[in-house]
């Protein structure tokens, strides 16, 4: 009887891994996941209150973006100030852009350490440590004289800016709703790929009359106020439902007769206890398998994909920002305020991607959801990327052969912006990305401008179409792969997190 209890349940879960009804047989939106009946449940906050977490989530990632790219602007006024100017300049500038490298490098590959953490010991204590540290180190770069003691800041800078990609996500999930999150998560999206451009372009206008450090000091105190906002309203997202339950209802009911004389002062207290910066172990699962976990799941085709997909499109926006600053210089005599002042075409990118990465994507994967009898997947969202698939490609063509050619400034302008409607759609970074954009000034040096970019556009656009099967077989995928023994043995989560929704 067991063998066959057990069966059936494998049998059940073979039919739904990965799909969730998001709507009932009159079409209406079924609540995923189901929120408890306790206000401390964070799908029971006040919807201004969710919103404010979202917005300054979306702050928090501006801004890792915001000095990650910035300081790019004077790039040639850095190389000059380390190394002197000469013949040796274009090597200098190589130099200079480990600092942009090394930063992508640490953001991507320190979320390997960042994530076990948040999984352990909740949201609001890696947010806090995080950005203390992020604050510090945006001075300490402001500061450093030498460049190994500024590439050193740069390395830590990344390193704790990146918790911030990694913890949004999450955040995101822990207070909306399945069928809220497409429009929220492109907003962050945006958030995130429009701080290159922001960043750059402040940047360029802060050195017009300051020098190239006041980068920093401007970013240190916008960083230091938004560290300020999460340490004292930023409150622990992370809820296990079916733990919290069994806990609280005996308290509830306990206080149910004295509420209407107590309410105001509960809720203080509420709050004021989210706000502790440790609130317990979140989880029994061992580090040892908390940092395996991430390894062992990019072995996932649709992981791979996405991976992929994602390192291509900041990698190559990185290789952008790595090469402009030298090739407007010398194409157009642009000084680097007017160089920054080309990267608006960064934010108006990015808010045609959050257009796409969130109200098409929400509409497209209610299509098919509607279509599917109620039941979503989640391959229903790749269509809405379609548009990617010549915006990618597109903008890495416009900037490549406009600086080989020298056309107009506006050509490579236009191709910044396109890329960054495909950045907003994808999201995050990665190791990957580092590796793109390591060598993107020495690509150029050896194959020129067209070869090298061609070369780019193309390995986008080869990697968005992999997302066809995908789509296609991604439910076979889901299935099959959830049967190998290196993912049942070490992928799986345990009992007491509250995943999948």
């Amino acid at each position: 009887m067991m063998e066959k209890n057990n069966d059936a349940a494998s049998f059940v879960h073979k039919e739904t891994l990965g799909n969730v009804r998001l709507r009932d047989e009159g079409n209406n939106i079924i609540l995923v996941p189901t929120p408890s009946n306790s206000p401390n449940d964070p799908l029971n906050w006040p919807k201004a209150y969710r919103y404010y977490i979202a917005g300054v989530v979306s702050l928090a990632i501006f801004l890792t973006n915001f000095v990650a790219a910035g300081p790019t602007v004077a790039m040639i006024d850095m190389a000059t100030d380390y190394f002197g100017a000469g013949p040796d300049l274009p090597d200098s500038i190589s130099k200079i852009s480990y600092f942009i490298t090394a930063t992508t490098l640490l953001q991507g590959m320190g979320n390997l350490i960042w994530m076990p953490l948040v999984v352990k010991f909740g949201r609001r204590p890696i947010y806090v440590i995080s950005f203390v540290l992020f604050t510090a180190t945006t001075f300490w770069a402001g500061g450093a004289s030498t460049y190994d003691s500024t590439l050193a800041a740069r390395i830590l800078l990344g390193f704790s800016s990146g918790a911030a990609e990694c913890l949004a996500p999450l955040t995101i999930s822990d207070i909306f709703f399945l069928h809220e999150r497409g429009t929220i998560m492109a907003i962050y999206s945006a958030a995130l790929s429009a701080g290159v451009g922001c960043g750059i372009v402040i940047s360029g206008l802060i050195t017009i009359n300051l020098h190239w450090r006041y980068i920093y000091w401007v970013s240190g105190a916008l960083i230091g106020a938004c560290t300020l906002l999460i340490i004292l309203t930023f409150p622990e997202t992370e809820y296990n439902r079916e733990k919290m339950i069994e806990t609280e209802t005996a308290a509830n009911a306990s206080e149910l007769g004295s509420q209407s004389l107590t309410s105001d002062k509960s809720r203080l207290h509420v709050y004021w206890k989210s706000l502790s910066l440790y609130s317990g172990i979140r989880t029994q699962e061992s580090f040892s398998k908390l940092f395996v976990r991430p390894i062992i799941l990019i072995i996932l085709p649709p992981v791979l994909w996405a991976t992929l997909i994602m390192a291509a499109a900041i990698g190559f926006l990185v290789a952008i920002t790595s090469n402009y600053a030298s090739a407007f210089s010398t194409l157009y005599n642009f000084k680097p305020w007017q160089s920054g002042l080309c990267f608006i075409a960064s934010p108006i990118g990015a808010l045609a991607g959050n257009f796409c990465g969130g109200y098409v994507s929400d509409r497209t994967a209610d299509y098919f959801t509607k279509r599917n009898n109620g039941i979503r997947s989640p391959e229903m969202r790749l269509p809405a990327i379609a548009i990617s698939l010549i915006t990618g490609p597109l903008s890495l063509v416009l900037y490549g052969i406009s600086v080989a050619d020298a056309y107009h400034w506006i050509v490579p302008t236009v191709g910044i912006g396109l890329c960054e409607i495909a950045v907003t759609q994808y999201a995050y970074k990665s190791a990957f990305g580092f590796l793109l954009s390591f060598y993107t000034n020495p690509w150029i040096n050896k194959s020129g401008y067209k070869a090298a970019f061609g070369a780019m556009a193309g390995i986008i656009g080869g990697i968005i179409l992999l997302g066809a099967p995908i789509f296609i077989y991604g439910k076979r995928i889901r299935n099959t792969t959830w049967r190998w023994k290196v993912i049942r043995s070490l992928a799986h989560w345990e009992e007491d997190r509250e995943v999948g929704e």
